[in-house]
């Protein structure tokens, strides 16, 4: 039997490793206005000591983005426009049409979806589109608030507030003695992984962000964003077609030798408590929920999800669908660093 192949070449996915400052500025207004989260970034410390320095205008910039959860709306935007520059972000944010400008910023929900979302899009005005997408994120930690707000302010009030935050934001960081060396690092970062193998977007994911990722269905494009101010989070977002890591740059990168890392710091402060290194031992043993973690030590929920969002934020330990398990490969590595900080390896 003759076969006759008529199928076109196989389609991989774009894959690439973006950074400006203007991403970096974003990332930065999106982790010191993540409330819940805040006490385990980093610069956590530093960004209480800058609000009682910052001016009062970009303190209700701030506040503003907060509460609206808006800093999502500048990551999508960022994504479209791809903007090195603040000035450059401005401009093409106005070139966008109206139906462009709410297709960019509605979050993706489901292919099922779509069409739901794209009518809201050219409707910006019309609640009988928006308000059944906004159910779809009822719950959601941010998005059910994010689609309100959306509908609640005009695309000029967007852009006034957009513009304003990222300017002010800009401006303050830009002080920072820091500053050039974090963005050297970032754009280091960049050209190092140039002509990434699109082939083996898998290993490549891992390799230069961390993070097992399987290709998902309408994902054409895969964006790595390296960060500084996120640190040590990697964050998530996903579009119709485009998946973004923002992932934490080496922050051997960022310091001379004998300043010890960051993660070096928080790890041991982590371990540095009777109470999580108990939980870190018991989730050594085996995965458990909230729900058991809570009846075997006797604690609340609230207090619990304290520690091991810390312990979380060190690596040692990941949650997936509620259930929390340790990283003994992170707890590893974690003892050979120590080990070449002090000059043992």
């Amino acid at each position: 039997m003759k076969i006759m192949d008529a199928a076109l070449p196989e389609e991989t996915i774009h894959l690439s490793v973006e950074q400006s400052p203007v991403w970096e500025w974003i990332v930065g207004i999106a982790g010191f206005t993540h409330g819940q989260l805040r006490h385990t970034f980093e610069l956590d410390e530093e960004w209480a000591r800058d609000a009682q320095a910052m001016p009062a205008s970009l303190l209700d910039l701030l506040a503003t983005i907060q509460e609206t959860n808006l800093w999502y709306g500048l990551l999508l935007a960022q994504n479209e426009l791809g903007a090195r520059t603040v000035e450059e972000f401005s401009n093409r944010l106005a070139d966008l049409s109206d139906e462009r400008f709410y297709d960019v910023l509605l979050p993706y929900h489901s292919r099922a979806a779509e069409a739901l979302r794209e009518q809201a899009a050219q409707h910006p005005e019309d609640i009988s589109w928006w308000s059944p997408y906004e159910e779809l994120f009822e719950g959601h930690a941010y998005l059910d608030g994010y689609v309100q707000e959306l509908y609640r302010h005009s695309r000029a009030q967007l852009s006034e507030l957009f513009m304003a935050v990222l300017s002010a934001w800009q401006d303050w960081m830009s002080d920072k003695p820091y500053i050039a060396k974090w963005l050297q690092a970032l754009d280091f970062e960049e050209k190092r992984h140039r002509g990434l193998d699109a082939a083996n977007a898998r290993k490549e994911i891992e390799r230069v962000a961390g993070v097992d990722y399987a290709p998902e269905p309408a994902i054409w494009s895969v964006k790595l964003i390296p960060h500084v101010s996120y640190r040590p989070w990697l964050l998530t977002i996903r579009t119709a077609d485009v998946k973004l890591f923002f992932y934490p740059v080496s922050e051997q990168q960022l310091l001379d030798r004998e300043v010890p890392p960051n993660e070096l710091i928080q790890g041991h402060k982590a371990l540095g408590d009777g109470l999580r290194l108990n939980v870190l031992y018991h989730l050594h043993r085996g995965p458990a929920s909230l729900q058991e973690l809570s009846a075997h030590f006797n604690i609340s929920k609230t207090t619990l999800h304290h520690q091991l969002a810390l312990l979380k934020a060190a690596k040692f330990i990941q949650v997936e669908k509620g259930v929390y398990s340790a990283r003994p490969e992170k707890l590893e590595a974690f003892s050979g660093q120590l080990s070449r900080y002090l000059g043992q390896d």
